[in-house]
């Protein structure tokens, strides 16, 4: 038994002789060490990353403020241009504003030269304010029709508050024996203008009136559609106003209702004068008669009124020629063409006398 127990124990002496000269075997924790050093860590990949999309931020931002910032100045040279290009207009405008040509009719005395060549005279709404047309814009209708005429200009204030305007509806005159209403009326040069408000006609200085011991001189004569005033209720298809101006500048207008019926000869021939442009005078070849403008009866009435126009200045004598004249359909249309409406609306009468030729 001696031997073979020797014999195992040499065996088992030469076994660990071996199992202590082969490599150690890593153990199972020592393995997972190497495998948490060995590889680059997760935790320092990831600031590279942060950090990348952080400056594609910062390069986006500072793109997008350059680009704001660009186009803020190109908003602000436009705007610069703009106001540059606005100023330079303005200063044509008023350049050209100032070398205009402004129609500014002179008034007219009864002492004038006689027979002078015919020459712009201020009309109805410019003998108190020359050529108010040319300033300021007053009309028939709409926002600066007769409703609103006192408030376009302060100079018109008496459309709205004046207590003797016109025109009127005639009635309750009171029959008296009236002073004869003398025309001295006489062939004379005359141009025709369409002022924007109406056909105006200018005729040369040697036409008056004398009435109550005045005398007036012929200053224009202009038409109304429908008549501005009314007899009684009764309404006329046009009426023709001359206008008259003494030495004191005291305004009288005869107004000369027309009604429908045959042609009349001075109203064709004012028609046959007409200008193809507005504010443009046309100068008759031949001469007018405004005789022949005239009723053949020389009744009237005679009130106080106002300019039917602005600036609706009072004060002025008004003589209404209770006879009417006819004028053509044809004749008629003309001026309906130019002007359909071209009257304002009665006033109130404000308890005013009314005389008339008994």
């Amino acid at each position: 038994m001696r031997p073979i127990f020797f014999l195992l124990v040499c065996l088992l002496h030469a076994g660990f002789a071996h199992a202590n000269d082969a490599p150690a075997k890593p153990t199972k924790a020592a393995a997972k060490e190497e495998t948490v050093i060995e590889p680059p860590p997760k935790d320092e990949a990831k600031p590279a990353k942060k950090e990348s999309k952080a400056s594609k931020a910062a390069a986006a931002e500072a793109a997008r403020l350059k680009e704001e910032q660009a186009a803020d100045e190109l908003a602000v040279k436009i705007a610069e241009r703009i106001a540059a290009l606005k100023q330079k207009e303005e200063a044509a405008a008023k350049a050209n504003a100032r070398t205009a040509p402004r129609y500014a009719p002179p008034i007219r005395r009864p002492d004038s030269n006689v027979g002078a060549p015919a020459k712009p005279k201020a009309d109805e709404k410019g003998a108190e304010a020359k050529s108010t047309h040319s300033t300021l814009h007053w009309s028939y209708e709409g926002e600066s029709g007769p409703l609103s005429w006192g408030k376009l200009n302060p100079a018109y204030a008496k459309c709205d508050t004046g207590e003797r305007q016109s025109p009127i509806d005639i009635r309750d005159g009171i029959k008296v024996e009236l002073d004869p209403l003398n025309f001295e009326y006489k062939e004379l040069p005359f141009s025709v203008i369409d002022n924007g408000h109406t056909i105006q006609v200018n005729v040369a200085d040697g036409n008056f009136i004398n009435v109550s011991g005045r005398t007036y001189a012929l200053v224009q004569f202009h038409f109304h559609k429908p008549a501005e005033e009314r007899v009684n209720g009764k309404g006329f298809e046009m009426v023709v106003h001359l206008v008259h101006k003494d030495a004191d500048g005291k305004i009288a207008v005869v107004a000369v209702l027309i009604e429908r019926g045959k042609a009349q000869g001075v109203i064709q021939k004012v028609w046959n004068n007409l200008p193809l442009e507005k504010n443009v005078s046309v100068s008759a070849l031949s001469n007018i008669d405004l005789n022949n403008l005239l009723p053949a009866g020389r009744d009237y009435f005679t009130y106080i009124g106002s300019l039917t126009t602005p600036p609706c200045s009072e004060g002025v004598l008004w003589l209404v020629m209770k006879e009417p004249i006819e004028a053509s359909p044809e004749q008629l249309a003309i001026f309906a063409r130019l002007y359909p409406m071209n009257a304002r609306p009665l006033q109130k009468p404000s308890g005013r006398l009314i005389k008339e030729s008994n």
